[in-house]
């Protein structure tokens, strides 16, 4: 493999393995989520996509903040993986996105980068002294970079370098839960299926959420790999090992914005860096990190990509296709979920029409 394809999927591992240890946090295990890699890589290449599928900071905060318990959360991933199977192995995405409307999306959008920031803000007063530090050394690095990848790991390498001389302890993704409790979790252990309001609405605002997610990642990566992007194909697969990584307790794998799109064979880099990341998983590697990496070092990453990068972009997309419309769905996907927050907008859409 080219020196630069393999460079390129191991700068995009070691921007996923933060946000992998962010999944421990809400209790996913690592080791069945590399199934989810795997099936990743294998519809990547039996597709010919350049976009691959890996840690999503915003699928993980929203299914682990809406699920009252790890049982609930592994539930709504299964349930969201089953249903995005379906909408794109049928290919509904795009009519979806039609009768959405970009103001509706954007602003469904927009407050998801609210909530990313609000966890790096609320992560940052677990521990003070990490997630400061955390926080300011991704704001600088990424004002001077504009780059996600540089911000992600210098953040997170100088913050847990200057946790261990502030606080001189182990962790365990969050410094409250013990070693032996989490890495029961790293075995395959087959979900009991269950169904109830808060899964069901938590299942549709996950499906609206990658439903935005998927158009707007899977679309950037193609614009630079310089190539077209199926995004029903990234959709179907992205679904499938979900799926399977929730069936057997592990956490979402999404569509993301992937470094390797500018290697000089995205699909081959792409397909490398899952298989990469799928052995580290297997290996139950990243579990043995988290021990050493409290998951405050994560804030300032998730505080630059909500409050910086995610935001700014897609409020002002919006506004430029309808500003209330846009600004209600936003505040109601902050504030609630976005699933609530594309319904709010459709309303007030429909309301502007009559009125």
């Amino acid at each position: 493999m080219d020196l630069q394809n393999f460079l390129a999927a191991i700068a995009v591992v070691i921007n996923g393995l933060p946000q992998g240890l962010l999944a421990l946090t809400f209790g996913f295990a690592a080791f069945p989520t590399a199934l989810a890699f795997l099936v990743g890589c294998g519809g990547m290449l039996f597709f010919g996509q350049v976009a691959p599928i890996s840690f999503q900071a915003e699928s993980i905060v929203m299914a682990g903040t809406m699920g009252c318990d790890r049982e609930e959360r592994l539930n709504i991933v299964f349930y969201t993986g089953i249903a995005m199977s379906v909408i794109g192995g049928i290919g509904l995405l795009q009519p979806t996105i039609d009768f959405i409307g970009p103001a509706i999306l954007n602003g469904m959008m927009a407050g998801v980068g609210i909530t990313l920031a609000k966890v790096g803000v609320d992560m940052t007063k677990e521990d003070v002294k990490v997630g400061a530090v955390s926080v300011f050394c991704a704001v600088v690095t990424y004002f001077i970079s504009k780059n996600l990848v540089y911000t992600i790991v210098i953040s997170v390498f100088i913050s847990t370098f200057a946790s261990f001389f502030l606080t001189k302890k182990k962790f365990i993704g969050n410094a409250d839960e013990k070693v032996s409790e989490r890495l029961t979790y790293e075995r395959l252990i087959v979900l009991k299926l269950k169904c109830n309001y808060n899964i069901v609405r938590s299942v549709l605002a996950m499906i609206t959420l990658q439903i935005g997610g998927n158009i707007a990642y899977a679309s950037i990566t193609g614009n630079l790999a310089k190539t077209a992007t199926n995004v029903d194909y990234v959709t179907l697969y992205s679904g499938i090992g979900d799926a399977i990584s929730a069936f057997f307790g592990g956490g979402p794998v999404e569509a993301i914005i992937s470094g390797t799109a500018v290697a000089p064979d995205p699909i081959v880099a792409g397909a490398a860096m899952m298989l990469i990341m799928a052995a580290i998983l297997f290996a139950k590697l990243l579990p043995k990190i988290a021990k050493y990496v409290p998951s405050q070092t994560i804030a300032g990453f998730l505080l630059v990509l909500g409050a910086i990068v995610v935001f700014p972009v897609n409020i002002e997309a919006g506004f430029a296709e309808g500003s209330v419309t846009t600004s209600v769905t936003a505040i109601v996907t902050a504030t609630t979920d976005p699933f609530l927050g594309m319904l709010a907008g459709i309303a007030v859409r429909y309301l502007s029409l009559v009125f």
